[in-house]
């Protein structure tokens, strides 16, 4: 067999890295030239798995990234598969470095962009007068009027009289398990309320209506004033629209009630036309999930320069899921605009230590299955690879879950790294527009915020062609992350103008509604 050459079966990353990523699967018995040694591969290596370029003694560091994703188990020698037999993640002290390499604030764009989104006028402020979709939604307050609000949305769209208001992309019910068995007033009563909130005066949200048991902890009447909800009609003020069960006499009279005020809605939403925007109304949400061991070197930093262009423009770029920034934090705070920032990550990564420990847990447990036969490792190998979505901007604010972004620029949103429980937090802080990172095969959506996915690889892009709207995986054949990340930026403008995902195609997105529960439940 012909000694081949490293680059044509793997990418390593950076010079002092002691394992290389595969980006095609290599066979046992394969002979690779590593810088002119030549290396016997005595096991198969996966697409997305490593091989030891380097011996490692037991103990000593494994590096990717240039950075620590773990610990050698034993002795691993030149050419052999380094992964979770052979690999321990054990906790390593991490230098913060507040603020000390702030990236400087970017050039002008070239050429200032746009889209063509909504504008829902001056009485909101700018995080939340922005769209890129126009729904009316069905917001449940508690599970138990989950059912009659989804009831509500199936009688309006058979009615068939959607189709007389074309700028009216549809009616969303907001459903959910949640709303009561927690303490009243408490920290998920209000975390509840905050969501809620967001997905109501969300900007891709023409109108909505409320529908509650009438019982709940979760009481309309609380979300309304906790939150200061209230619906924009015609340039007026007004309440919110709000139906019990209980009060309405049960969910057939609840359904006909309902059905008629959302149909009472459809002309004042339908009035609203997309107009030409500045792309610095573009408030992005990212994500990865199924990720594999190429998510941080195709997709994930092409979409980092994705993000590095929406905030050039102005605009705004938000990374959730903290337990998968867990190992990698010290990379952020070192971009931390003041330390007071940097300061409010630290103390999100050590409350998640005290919860998840709370439970018996250890973050380690996050990477899933999937992640593993893709090919990481370990939550540090994970969180390396996952905070490259954020690009390379400075860090301005660390919100709390579903707490509205305000600031334009790179902002983290401390969520869980369960993708549908994180992106509705950052749905709910306000995001027009996702792109959704996987190397194993998710098929997010979340209406009402358009989801793009981009796939790592060209196998699971060819394969799941129907769910796939980006390959990230023409990185692993020579295609440049400029190049890819510049193609995911002009997708993001051409959706947030109207072009639909592949997730909005197939009808995803009504089931991912899924708030935070801290707990307990009572």
């Amino acid at each position: 067999m012909p000694t081949i050459p490293l680059s044509q079966v793997a990418i390593h990353l950076r010079p002092n890295d002691n394992v290389a990523i595969a980006n095609k699967v290599i066979p046992p018995g394969s002979e690779l030239d590593v810088h002119g040694q030549a290396i016997m591969v005595p096991a198969r290596i996966g697409m997305g798995h490593k091989v030891a370029i380097k011996p490692i003694g037991a103990g000593e560091a494994i590096l990717k990234y240039g950075q620590i994703i773990g610990f050698a188990k034993t002795d691993i020698g030149v050419g052999e598969h380094v992964h979770t037999h052979n690999v321990k993640a054990e906790a390593f002290s991490r230098d913060y470095a507040f603020c000390q390499d702030v990236p400087p604030p970017q050039a002008p764009p070239a050429k200032s962009r746009t889209f063509m989104g909504y504008d829902r006028g001056p009485n909101k402020p700018d995080h939340l007068r922005y769209g890129t979709r126009n729904y009316i939604a069905i917001i449940s307050t508690v599970n138990c009027s989950a059912g009659t609000s989804k009831y509500v949305a199936e009688r309006v769209r058979a009615s068939g009289i959607l189709e007389k208001y074309p700028n009216v992309d549809g009616i969303v019910p907001i459903i959910h398990k949640q709303g009561c068995g927690m303490a009243y007033g408490g920290e998920d009563h209000q975390q509840l309320d905050r969501t809620l909130a967001g997905f109501a005066r969300h900007p891709n949200v023409g109108a909505y209506i409320l529908i509650g048991l009438g019982c709940e902890t979760g009481q309309a009447i609380h979300l309304i004033q906790n939150e200061g909800l209230e619906l924009i009609q015609l340039g007026m003020r007004k309440q919110p629209i709000v139906f019990s069960i209980q009060e309405c006499g049960g969910i057939a009279k609840t359904v006909a009630a309902a059905t008629q005020a959302v149909i009472d809605l459809l002309p004042m939403v339908n009035n609203i036309q997309r107009v030409e925007l500045p792309a610095k109304h573009l408030i992005l949400g990212t994500n990865c999930g199924g990720s594999d061991g190429n998510s941080g070197v195709s997709a994930n930093p092409a979409l980092g320069i994705a993000s590095d262009l929406i905030i050039q423009q102005g605009g705004t770029s938000i990374l959730g899921e903290t337990t998968e920034i867990y190992g990698a934090e010290h990379l952020l705070t070192r971009r931390a605009v003041s330390r007071e920032v940097g300061e409010k990550l630290i103390e999100r990564i050590k409350w998640w230590e005290w919860y998840t420990s709370t439970f018996k847990a250890e973050i380690n447990n996050n990477p899933s299955v999937g992640n593993k036969e893709g090919g990481l490792t370990t939550i540090f190998e994970k969180s390396l690879g996952a905070i490259a979505k954020s690009g390379s901007t400075a860090m301005v604010d660390v919100v709390r879950y579903a707490e509205p972004v305000t600031k334009k620029g790179f902002v983290v949103m401390d969520t869980p790294g369960y993708d549908p429980v994180s992106m509705t937090g950052i749905v709910a802080g306000g995001a027009n527009v996702l792109v959704f990172t996987t190397g194993r095969g998710s098929v997010f959506g979340c209406k009402p915020v358009p989801s793009i996915k981009v796939a790592t690889n060209s196998p699971l892009y060819n394969h799941m062609i129907d769910d796939m709207d980006i390959n990230a995986g023409k990185v692993l054949e020579g295609a440049t992350l400029e190049a890819v990340g510049e193609e995911i930026f002009e997708e993001i403008l051409a959706v947030a103008s109207g072009k639909k995902t592949k997730s909005e195609l197939n009808g995803v997105g009504e089931e991912e509604f899924a708030p935070w529960s801290i707990g307990p439940t009572l």
